[in-house]
Order: C-alpha cells, then sequence, then structure tokens
C-alpha cells in the first residue's frame, strides 16, 4: 500500500467527537447528536462520549436532506437552471428579507406558485416585482 492509500484508510478510521463532527459538518452539536439518536448517523459511545468515524460522516453528509436537491413530481422544485427559484434566494438577490417577498406574493404583487409545501418562484415574475420595486425606490428618491 501506498502513502497516498494509507493516508486515505486512516482518514476514513479517524473518529471525532460530537464537536469536532459539528464544527466539520457546520451544524449545532445538537444536530449530530439528533442525527445520531435518529440513526441517521453510525456513532459509537465509549462510556460517557460519543465517537462518529468520518467515513460515516462524510456518508451522512451526502444523504442530508438539501432543499436544494428537492423534488415535486419528479422535478427539481428549485432548478435555477429553468428559471426557478425559492423565496430565501429571490430574497437574497434583492438584498430584501424573505418576510416581504412572502407578503409580496399573498398581497398579488409577486407571482409565485405553491408545489408541494414550497413557494416556487419564476425568473420572469421575480424579474417584473424587481424593476417594480425600482420604480418605486426612484419615485421616493425624486
Amino acid at each position: 500500500m501506498n502513502k497516498e492509500n494509507e493516508a486515505q484508510v486512516e482518514h476514513e478510521n479517524k473518529l471525532v467527537s460530537i464537536t469536532e463532527a459539528a464544527k466539520l459538518n457546520k451544524v449545532t452539536r445538537q444536530a449530530i447528536y439528533v442525527a445520531i439518536k435518529l440513526n441517521k448517523l453510525t456513532a459509537q459511545k465509549d462510556t460517557t462520549r460519543w465517537k462518529i468515524h468520518v467515513k460515516d460522516l462524510e456518508n451522512y453528509r451526502k444523504q442530508k436532506y438539501s432543499r436544494s436537491k428537492s423534488k415535486f413530481n419528479g422535478e427539481l422544485l428549485f432548478d435555477n437552471a429553468k428559471g426557478y427559484f425559492s423565496v430565501n434566494q429571490v430574497a437574497k438577490m434583492l438584498s430584501i428579507p424573505a418576510q416581504k417577498i412572502y407578503y409580496a406574493t399573498r398581497i398579488g404583487k409577486l407571482r409565485a406558485h405553491r408545489k408541494g409545501a414550497a413557494w416556487v418562484i419564476h425568473e420572469d415574475d421575480y424579474k417584473i416585482y424587481a424593476e417594480s420595486i425600482l420604480k418605486k425606490k426612484a419615485r421616493k428618491a425624486g
């Protein structure tokens, strides 16, 4: 076995604590603990502390739920390539709070479509809404 393969095997067999696992996954310790309790993440307990194999942590990360991978009727919910965005994505693009986007959809200033439990906004609708915001700001400034 060459040094590169040995390093890979050593890395996969490395054990980390819940705290280290949380830092590696950029989540809270509680999130890691809940994943262990729900059997979504394999871990061993040695007397008082949980130990997690790095390989198991990487497998968990790959399988973890991601809103960007969510599907509805077999299609991606937020397929940015086809011009579909989430409320949070639109809010980020406009640099405004997500609550403002929800409010705009509720009062009819921004068209959005419900797909399952999610609101989906098409690029064309987002652009129309963005232009109306710019016009409003121009009127206030002028």
